[in-house]
């Protein structure tokens, strides 16, 4: 592996990055307003999804400052801007797997005493893990100036260390590498759970002549569990890609359009979850309709009954499937458990 190379960064490459990182700031501030805004959502699972956007906030905000400020050597304030990102990084890892973890044990254990207890495991993991990595790392002037070779203009591992490769696992890679096979793992796991609950009741249900609306919203359901894996792998796998040709020494790293796909993904998961768990979630839709005053027109006028309805029939036990690896409150995911 070279030393002393540097990925040239064009301008067109950090406008696209810094507009994914406003997008994500934006999104992951939209779902922790909501959860302010809107008591009786503020359920275990809506909790947790909010921590990941805290932790997604961060990210955004750290990548941006690091791509806006443009380092260029070891300076303090790079070595601050690479602390907070790796901290805020390794955070996100961590609390996507517990929210997955949580709804396998509450959806397939069939145990929400178990799940919320684990709540306070997921806290200890999810913040003092990623913050006994970043200090170690501070302390041992690992973390600085990389010249955007496993970046995108922000600062990470050092790259003259001499031990980077072992650092850059220990603060990000690694557990990047976990999740991408512990997430699909739970998450078909939980699916095949759903299906074989589902395939077992319709056994005992009337034969109707039109599909009921649950079944429209398991559906939905069905599709966020298939995507919430599949998105994060797809933002995060180009990071693990130029780490690979790092560590093969290949100049392909420097391409121009990989390096935009690695900016583009590693800056976009508040986006993302803001879209999954806000846009695609009838409830938080219906009401932030409302809220803009667009309840004047069709839409939603539609969608107000459900958002009104939802969430105080059963409101622990319809956002337990759903913040932050299935926002299934109006997906039928509920109805399953409840009738199985």
């Amino acid at each position: 592996m070279a030393n002393g190379t540097q990925t040239e960064l064009y301008l067109s490459e950090r406008v696209i990055v810094l507009g994914t990182c406003a997008l994500s700031v934006l999104g992951s501030s939209l779902i922790v307003l909501t959860h302010i805004l809107w008591t009786d959502l503020r359920t275990t699972p809506r909790r947790l999804l909010v921590f990941l956007s805290v932790t997604d906030w961060l990210s955004a905000v750290s990548y941006a400052f690091g791509v806006w400020s443009s380092f260029r050597s070891d300076s303090a304030q790079c070595v601050a801007q690479g602390a907070i990102s790796t901290f805020s990084n390794t955070s996100s890892f961590f609390w996507t797997v517990s929210i997955a973890v949580y709804l396998y044990v509450f959806i397939v254990r069939s145990s929400q005493r178990v799940a919320d207890g684990l709540v306070l495991v997921f806290h200890l993991v999810s913040w003092g893990v990623p913050l006994v990595i970043t200090v170690t790392a501070v302390c041992l002037n690992k973390i600085g100036y990389d010249a955007s070779e496993v970046s995108v203009g922000w600062c990470w591992v050092r790259i003259e260390a001499p031990d980077r490769v072992l650092w850059m696992l220990l603060t990000g890679k690694i557990w990047e590498f976990l999740a991408y096979l512990t997430l699909p793992v739970l998450y078909i796991l939980i699916k095949r759970h759903i299906h074989r609950a589902h395939a077992a009741l319709s056994e005992y249900r009337p034969i109707l002549a039109t599909r009921p609306p649950s079944q429209s919203f398991s559906s939905m359901a069905d599709v966020k569990l298939t995507l919430i894996p599949i998105i994060f792998i797809v933002l995060r796998i180009w990071s693990t890609v130029r780490f690979i040709l790092l560590l093969a020494n290949s100049p392909v790293r420097q391409n121009p359009v990989l390096v935009t796909l690695h900016g583009i993904g590693n800056t976009s998961q508040g986006a993302a979850n803001c879209v999954m768990f806000v846009f695609f979630t009838q409830p938080i839709r219906s009401r932030l309709c409302t809220a803009l005053c667009c309840c004047c027109s069709s839409n939603c006028r539609a969608e107000a009954p459900h958002s009104d309805d939802t969430p105080q029939r059963h409101p622990a036990r319809r956002d337990s499937r759903g913040g932050g690896g299935g926002e299934e409150e109006e997906d039928g995911t509920s109805g399953v458990q409840r009738e199985r």
